[in-house]
This record gives C-alpha cells, sequence and structure tokens, in this order.
C-alpha cells in the first residue's frame, strides 16, 4: 500500500509541475555550477556557456592531432561564433546583465538566451548548427534599446593555444549586387596532422548599401577581429546575424578557400532560407520520436537524451560517436563499444540511415583492424578498443584494455547483424556487411583454444575490473554470436560459411557458481564489478533465455555493482530486464537510478557517474533510451521477424508510450498501461 500511495504522490507532483516536452530553460544562471548542453548538427558540436553571448568550446568531428597525449585526440576548436558586444561602450559581460535566463529548444536545435544590459537595453540571442548545412553555424542577436544607445559588436578569431602558423585575411567578395567581407582564420593543429579553416561574415536584415560598415582590426598573431559600430533609438529593436564556417583537412582537400565559399553561400541564401533548411531537418529527424504520457518530467528527459544523440550524428558523413558525442573532448574523442552496444541500438531502430554510417565508420577501417589482428598474431580482423581517424588502436599504452578488451570485435559484428535483421539489405550485407562478419569471425577462430570445449582466454571483461582473466562470459557470449551471425550471413548469401565457426561458438566455454548464477569469468568469486556484464547476456546478447536465469543473475549481479563511481549504463540493463520479467517496480526503480542521480544543473545535462561534472555521456543516454524502448516498449530484433514487439511491462504511473518512426517502413508502435 505504501509503495501505491508514493505513486499517486508522484503523480500529482509531476501534474502540477508539468515540463514542456521540448524545451529546457534555466531560470537561474550560476557559472559555479554550470554545465552547458550541445548544439549540434552531427558535424560541429557547440557547448553552451554561462557567459552571456558566449560559447564553451567548439568541436568537429572527425578531427584528432596529436597534443599531450602520445596519442590522438578530439581537441576544442576555433570557435567561430565568438563575440564581443558593448553598448555604449561598456562591454556586456556576467557582472554587467541582469534577468538572464537560457532555454534549448531540442525540436528545433534552437539554443536561446535573454538578458537586460542594466537600464539600458534587453538582449536575446541564438545559436544553432545548422543540420542542412554542416559545417555552418548562425548566431542570432536582437537587441530592444530602452534608450538611445551606441551597439557595437566584434566577431573575434582567437587560434587556440597549441595550434601552429595560424594565417588571419580579411577578404572582401563584391558581386553587383551584395558586399561580403569575410573574417577568415586558417591554422595547422598542433603536430601539423591537419588544416582548420573557419570563415565569417555578419548578415543584416538590410538592402545591400544600408548594412554597417565592416572595420578589421588585428590584435596580435593568433587573433584578429571584424567589427560594426550602429546607433540604435529607443524602442526600435535591432537584428543581426553572424555566419561562422568550419571546416578541416579532414574534411575538404582545401579548407581554406572552401571555408571561404561555404561562408559566401550562406550568406547569399539569407537568414529565412538558412533557418527553413534548418528546421526542415530537425522536422525530419524527429519524425522518429519516444512519447511518454503520464510523467511529463521523463518524457523531457528521454527528449533531451535523444536530442543530444541527434545532434552527435549525422546521415551526411560516417565519423563515428564517442562517450560525450560533440558535448566534450572526454575520452579524447575515441571510439569504443559505446557505439556499437549503447548508442546504435536506439539509432537502428529510429534512423537505420544514420546508423548505416556508424557501421560504414569500421568497415572504412577494416584493413586496419586486419592489420591489428596480424600484429597480435590472429587472423582476420581485431577491432581497436580505441579507434580515432585512422583505424589503428588509440588506446594509451598504459591501459590494458587496449590490448586485451577484444569483446569489441564481436560488438562491432552483432552491429552489423542486426542493421541486416532490421533493413534485409542484401546487397548492403554481401558489398559491407559480411566482409565485417567474415573477418571478425576468423578472428575468433584463430583467437579460441585449439581443442573444444573451446576456452578464450586471457581477456579484460566488459567488466574492466577484471583484467587478464578466462572465459569472460560476455565477452564469450559475444563471440557466439558473431561466429553464429557469420555463419547465417553466409547462408542468406549462398556462400559456404566455415563449419568450424558453428562448431566453435556451440562448445564455447560457459559456467555457474554454486549458487546456479552464471559465473563472470573463471576467476570470479563475488567481487565487485565496474558495469554489467553478465547480465548483457540476457540483453542485448540474448544467449541466455530462460526467465528463471535471467532473474537469478540479476538479484545476484545488481548487489555487486557500486551506487557511485560506475558507468550510468548498468542500471539501464537492470531496468530494462526487469521490465521483460514483469516487474514494474524494480524497472522502474532502476530506470530512475540509471540516469536521475546523474543530473547535472541548470539542463539535466547526464554525467558519466554518479559523482560525475563532465557532459554528455551519451554512452548512458544509448542506454536509458533503450530501456524505454527494447523494455518498457518492447522492441526487439531478430533475423526472422525483423523489429518485433515482446510483451513487457512499464511503470506504473506511465499511461503510454509512443514509439514513432521505427524501422525502414517507419512504423508506429503504442503501449498503454491497462
Amino acid at each position: 500500500m505504501k509503495q501505491f500511495f508514493f505513486i499517486i504522490g508522484f503523480i500529482c507532483c509531476a501534474s502540477l509541475n508539468a515540463q514542456d516536452p521540448w524545451l529546457l530553460k534555466a531560470e537561474t544562471i550560476n557559472p559555479a555550477n554550470y554545465y552547458g548542453v550541445t548544439i549540434g548538427n552531427g558535424m560541429i558540436g557547440m557547448r553552451s556557456s554561462a557567459v552571456p553571448l558566449q560559447i564553451e568550446q567548439v568541436i568537429i568531428a572527425g578531427l584528432y592531432d596529436y597534443g599531450k597525449s602520445r596519442v590522438v585526440s578530439a581537441m576544442p576548436n576555433i570557435n567561430p561564433l565568438q563575440l564581443r558586444m558593448a553598448i555604449d561602450y561598456e562591454d556586456i559581460n556576467t557582472h554587467s546583465v541582469s534577468n538572464f535566463t537560457q532555454e534549448l529548444d531540442t525540436r528545433n536545435g534552437a539554443f536561446t538566451g535573454h538578458f537586460s544590459f542594466k537600464n539600458k537595453a534587453k538582449v536575446t540571442y541564438t545559436y544553432y548548427a545548422l543540420r542542412h548545412l554542416p559545417h555552418t553555424l548562425l548566431l542570432d542577436i536582437s537587441i530592444t534599446p530602452l534608450r538611445d544607445i551606441t551597439l557595437l559588436v566584434e566577431n573575434i578569431l582567437s587560434t587556440p593555444d597549441g595550434f601552429r602558423n595560424p594565417q588571419n585575411y580579411f577578404n572582401e567578395i563584391n558581386p553587383p549586387h551584395a558586399h561580403i567581407p569575410l573574417l577568415t582564420t586558417v591554422a595547422q593543429t598542433p603536430a601539423e596532422n591537419a588544416k582548420v579553416a573557419v570563415s565569417n561574415a555578419f548578415l543584416f536584415d538590410k538592402k545591400y548599401g544600408d548594412a554597417p560598415q565592416i572595420l578589421h582590426e588585428m590584435r596580435d598573431y593568433n587573433s584578429h577581429l571584424m567589427q560594426f559600430t550602429h546607433k540604435l533609438k529607443a524602442g526600435e529593436t535591432y537584428s543581426f546575424s553572424l555566419i561562422g564556417n568550419l571546416i578541416s583537412s579532414q574534411h575538404s582537400a582545401d579548407p581554406y578557400n572552401q571555408a571561404e565559399r561555404l561562408c559566401t553561400y550562406a550568406f547569399l541564401q539569407g537568414h529565412e532560407a538558412l533557418l527553413a533548411g534548418h528546421n526542415k531537418q530537425w522536422a525530419k529527424l524527429w519524425e522518429s520520436n519516444i512519447e511518454i504520457e503520464g510523467d511529463a518530467q521523463a518524457n523531457q528527459d528521454i527528449h533531451n537524451m535523444l536530442y543530444h544523440l541527434y545532434a552527435s550524428v549525422s546521415e551526411l558523413h560516417s565519423f563515428s560517436l564517442s562517450p560525450y558525442g560533440l558535448s566534450h573532448t572526454g575520452y579524447m574523442g575515441h571510439i569504443f563499444w559505446d557505439t556499437e552496444m549503447w548508442m546504435y541500438p536506439p539509432l537502428l531502430l529510429l534512423h537505420p540511415e544514420i546508423a548505416k554510417n556508424l557501421l560504414n565508420y569500421r568497415y572504412q577501417r577494416l584493413e586496419r583492424a586486419q592489420h591489428n589482428a596480424a600484429l597480435h598474431g590472429y587472423q582476420g580482423a581485431m577491432f581497436p578498443w580505441e579507434s580515432a581517424a585512422s583505424g589503428e588502436e588509440d588506446t594509451p599504452v598504459w591501459a590494458l584494455t587496449g590490448t586485451y578488451e577484444h569483446h569489441i570485435t564481436a560488438d562491432v559484428a552483432i552491429a552489423v547483424w542486426n542493421y541486416y535483421c532490421v533493413t534485409k539489405d542484401k546487397e548492403w550485407l554481401r558489398r559491407i556487411g559480411y566482409p565485417i562478419l567474415e573477418s571478425t569471425a576468423t578472428f575468433w577462430q584463430s583467437r579460441v583454444s585449439e581443442q573444444a570445449p573451446y576456452q578464450i582466454k586471457n581477456v579484460v571483461c566488459a567488466d574492466e575490473w577484471a583484467e587478464n582473466v578466462d572465459n569472460n562470459a560476455y565477452t564469450n557470449a559475444a563471440a557466439k554470436l558473431n561466429l553464429l551471425y557469420a555463419t547465417a550471413a553466409a547462408k542468406v548469401l549462398r556462400i559456404k560459411a566455415n563449419p568450424q565457426w558453428k562448431t566453435i561458438a556451440e562448445q564455447l566455454v560457459f559456467s555457474t557458481m554454486d549458487n546456479g548464477v552464471t559465473r563472470e569469468h573463471d576467476s570470479y568469486t563475488g567481487q565487485f564489478i565496474k558495469q554489467a556484464d553478465v547480465n548483457l547476456l540476457a540483453y542485448p546478447l540474448k544467449v541466455i533465455t530462460d526467465k528463471k536465469q535471467i532473474h537469478k543473475d540479476l538479484e545476484y549481479y545488481k548487489d555487486k555493482v557500486p551506487y557511485n563511481d560506475t558507468p550510468a549504463m548498468t542500471q539501464a540493463i537492470f531496468s530494462l530486464l526487469y521490465s521483460r520479467l514483469g516487474d514494474r517496480e524494480k524497472a522502474y526503480k532502476y530506470f530512475t537510478e540509471a540516469y536521475h542521480p546523474n543530473l547535472l544543473p541548470p539542463f539535466r545535462v547526464m554525467a558519466e557517474t554518479k559523482n560525475g561534472k563532465t557532459p554528455y555521456f551519451l554512452t548512458g543516454a544509448g542506454g536509458v533510451l533503450q530501456t524505454v524502448m527494447m523494455g518498457f516498449g518492447g522492441l526487439d530484433i531478430s533475423e526472422e521477424k525483423g523489429i518485433q514487439q515482446l510483451k513487457t511491462v512499464m511503470p506504473t504511473h506511465w499511461e503510454k508510450i509512443t514509439l514513432k518512426g521505427i524501422g525502414i517502413d517507419k512504423k508506429t508502435y503504442i503501449i498503454s498501461n491497462e
């Protein structure tokens, strides 16, 4: 009965404080306790700042270079939209504004700030990473003077420390019908492996000839700016925009000229067309969506997670996802199993065309994976634990994961097979999928022991606190599926599969403890674990299907994961499995534990751990999205049926889940509490 009354109280509280499903608002900005959201288009990510008119960090997908680490790393980039604005020659900054609020519109990928500058003006600004133009950013500013003022605006291009040989240009494009001053910077990354170019232009809502004069100024060798001044009358709102373009030699052979071409293109498109193209693409993305009725806060949180996932991926390129997406350079922007096992599954169901690009990233680096296997004395392809631009192993040498966490190879193969199951695209399977499946299956054939029962010795587990152990349950189960999926793919394509693959898969070692619980690895004796390992055999691997065994493993390992300092994905898996077992109470308990303690102000940004301070942990978000879609929503993938729906349970106070735009047929699934 106590649980019943708690739920009723929760419903009342939620209804009195209903959240907008799309709009996240920060009514109080505290710079000392502020974690920014991402404004991204899948190519460029900007992280918001607690300082008015500013951006905390800019990241571009696919750009890596050597910095302080011995391995390549993603890096903060030149900020094209760095702005200084002064009213009556007094700077706008944190201390000179009042009534400062911010909001993220997840529906349209727009980040807006509002503030008052003393008793002189009210200002609104909005940042966009234009979804249809992957290298183009836009900043809109609107000023309403409360009395006559003089406005000074400067766009400053500063080359970050460590970048080399900055070259600063102020070029003017002068067709008969326009005047386009371009502020451009070109610089080399710290190890000079790549060249980065930025080109900007102001855009005014005025006819040619009426726009203010743009002046150029060099401040020092790695910083220059363009500026204008304008006198404004009280009560007359004045608006302008800043277009920024960021591109590197990883994206174009000639980034300098391409940046200026893109800036000129955007300028002549005009503001209305730029926003229309951007909004159209976001509307298309949200045709595939998750809606929760009966829990407004959960509905908003899921949109927040899905938005950040969408903001870090694109159908326009084949760069992959790091655990923090385009929100941060954490983990050096490297690509782990986080992509294929955590972030990829929701994308596969919602946007298969984007999910395919994540697999293309692996296919394009298959040759390097084959070389990596040969370096370690194996056959086939051994994908690196941490991958960046080249597909070489980029794990720091001190981390044993780089040399021993081999399940990543099977994780890639599982993602490949699931893509085929969802799309039934045989031509893709023949050209891209099967070469990966064949090469990874060959790796496991060479990796297992020589005789049955087959063993996989000396690995780092999915539970990374267990290093150099034998017969890790997750690694063995993932390898088993890799071998079986390669065999199944060969059958689909009418290719003769290596018969040894199936033999090995059927005779791989799995063991249980005296209490009947699946043993995590041969030397496991009940110690704490970092994250879900054995429980992943029930989902997503589905190697363990007996509900009694699934429940027994859950009840045991749920108490083996410390509450603090462990990644968020584990509780999401617990929740999903309890939902499939029909336990509403525990499913909801672990759903909330999967992310509520990880939320950071002011936008409910998700950190990696319950004590974490770094946004935005897309791996954890991917786990929670799977809880809602594959747990509460019951969606599942199989070769026979493609996407199917299982009978599961959702939280008691949730009324309905609507899963829109699922799979290649864009079906809608509605799940109601009865």
